[in-house]
């Protein structure tokens, strides 16, 4: 990985750095000594009256408090560090604001489910389950922010002791979930689709037009609409906000910005006049100097983003590396109608509940990575011509517990390429990805799917084929990987459709996009 060229001397105080890491200790000592004494009290109290299930949900909840407490120590850790190259004047990409990002949305995450406390119910099973598999992914994505700056970053150690161990606290609240979730899956016919999250007046979002959408900004680049730039819109919304819908519309034109929407900042709704009519482009790149995650142009963490008829554009180009068009971490988002334009990492779908439709996605290594539970449907995806001596891969995902619900489902789809390319490879050790029932073209190598290095997760991972077509689509020549499934079953391969990987038949039918719920007949 390329470093920044600026270098950092200046260390928070040695004296604050001890302190900070003794009352960490401390507090990995007091909340665990308090977490199983309450849990002994309370159970050697109430056992006589009370089913195993649910001490091990005390249990479980007692952990995500602990979790939530690490947490807090670990953002306050980040926000001490952040202050001190403030103060030196130090100008250099902080790998520490990329954790200090991802800890605010793990911290929502953790505080939904303490709020909840003995109201979880099996309704909120995939919700509970997605947020910690993203609270998981939250902080190996700081990890990788740190390591991909290692050299140019002098805290690194400090952060990254305490990252480590959120992670496995955070392993260990997921582990424990997983052992007490019910076995029983709610299964709804489509006459009982009831959204309950989203208010009547968001309902066909996706297919009206724009005259009909109740518009809260409008951005145009001659000056016509309310504000010039989409960063200005996204501002003027948040600080105006009153908890609904914020619809922005992009006119016709070339917007030249990187867009950042927060964790905090939710049901954004950004609707272009079409794909390379609205166009918003960035070119920050790993080789110039940012962090894989802070390379996107256009960043959503926020829950219900939606964009619409919109070009995203990383225009850092074939040589630059790591160069994000677009990254969404936000629950229950939809990007329909859209064009994902990059090289190398041009969409990572981070975490968390995602649905593509009719979207076209162009790159060249790993172009679609990340760790979201998510399904395309009726995308167009392009592998570019890489680099001479370079392989495409279009996939990339990064699952790294067997318990995380997260991975990639491509349905309906086309995918064709300019020169040979690979369905993907296994960037983590569970790496979960399934292609069905989609067109794939001569381009596709016969084996289908790569190795990342070696052995590497070749038995843990999940790649599977089911019901596709095109001259690429022939398994005989295949891997013959322990983990791979040249043809799974139709019961294998209804869990990863709309209603059975991203709960999506629950929350999607509110929006107006069109979507399959299961497998195309």
């Amino acid at each position: 990985m390329a470093s920044s060229s600026s270098i950092s001397k200046h260390k928070i105080p040695k004296t604050l750095m001890i302190l900070l890491i003794i009352n960490f200790l401390f507090l990995i000592h007091t909340t665990s000594a308090e977490t199983n004494s309450n849990s002994n009290s309370h159970f050697s109290r109430f056992s006589r009256h009370q089913s195993s299930s649910s001490r091990t949900k005390q249990g479980f909840l007692a952990s995500v408090q602990e979790s939530m407490n690490h947490a807090l120590f670990a953002r306050s850790l980040a926000f001490n560090l952040t202050l001190s190259q403030r103060a030196a004047q130090v100008h250099i990409i902080d790998p520490v604001h990329d954790c200090l990002e991802l800890l605010d949305d793990t911290l929502e995450m953790l505080s939904r489910i303490t709020t909840m406390q003995d109201t979880i119910s099996s309704d909120d099973d995939e919700d509970v389950h997605t947020w910690l598999s993203a609270a998981l992914t939250n902080q190996e994505t700081c990890e990788q922010s740190l390591q991909e700056k290692s050299k140019s970053y002098k805290n690194g150690f400090e952060i990254d002791f305490v990252a480590r161990n959120l992670s496995g606290m955070l392993t260990k609240s997921l582990e424990l979930f997983v052992s007490v979730k019910s076995k029983s899956r709610r299964l709804l016919s489509e006459q009982e689709y009831i959204p309950t999250f989203v208010t009547s007046s968001d309902r066909r979002l996706l297919e009206a037009s724009v005259e009909v959408l109740k518009i809260d900004a409008v951005v145009a680049t001659d000056g016509s609409g309310t504000h010039k730039t989409v960063g200005e819109a996204l501002l003027a919304s948040s600080l105006a906000s009153s908890g609904g819908r914020t619809v922005i519309h992009l006119k016709a034109g070339t917007y030249n910005e990187n867009i950042n929407i927060p964790t905090k900042q939710k049901n954004v709704m950004l609707v272009g006049d079409g794909k390379g009519k609205t166009v918003i482009v960035g070119s920050r790149s790993n080789r110039g100097g940012w962090t894989t995650y802070r390379t996107a142009t256009v960043a959503a963490m926020g829950e219900g983003f939606i964009a619409r008829d919109i070009t995203f554009v990383n225009s850092a180009g074939p040589k630059s590396e790591q160069a994000v068009a677009l990254r969404v971490g936000a629950d229950k988002s939809v990007v329909y109608r859209c064009s994902v334009e990059g090289y190398q990492d041009s969409l990572y779908t981070h975490s968390k509940r995602q649905f593509y439709r009719e979207t076209d996605i162009t790159g060249t290594v790993d172009f679609i990575f990340g760790n979201s539970a998510v399904v395309f449907q009726s995308c167009n995806i392009v592998a570019r011509k890489p680099l001479p001596g370079q392989r495409n891969f279009v996939t990339a995902q990064g699952r790294s517990n067997p318990n995380q619900n997260s991975g990639i489902s491509i349905q309906s789809c086309k995918i064709t390429a300019q020169s040979t390319t690979f369905l993907g490879r296994p960037w983590k050790e569970y790496s979960r990805t399934v292609v069905m029932q989609s067109f794939l073209d001569g381009s596709i190598h016969p084996s289908g799917w790569s190795p990342w290095s070696g052995g590497f997760g070749l038995k843990t991972l999940f790649y599977g084929e089911f019901g596709n077509s095109g001259p690429g689509s022939s398994v005989s020549g295949r891997v013959k990987w322990t983990g791979y499934h040249s043809s799974l079953t139709v019961k294998e391969a209804e869990g990863f459709t709309v209603a059975g990987f991203i709960d999506g038949a629950m929350w999607l039918p509110s929006t107006g996009v069109s979507f399959d719920s299961g497998l195309v007949k």
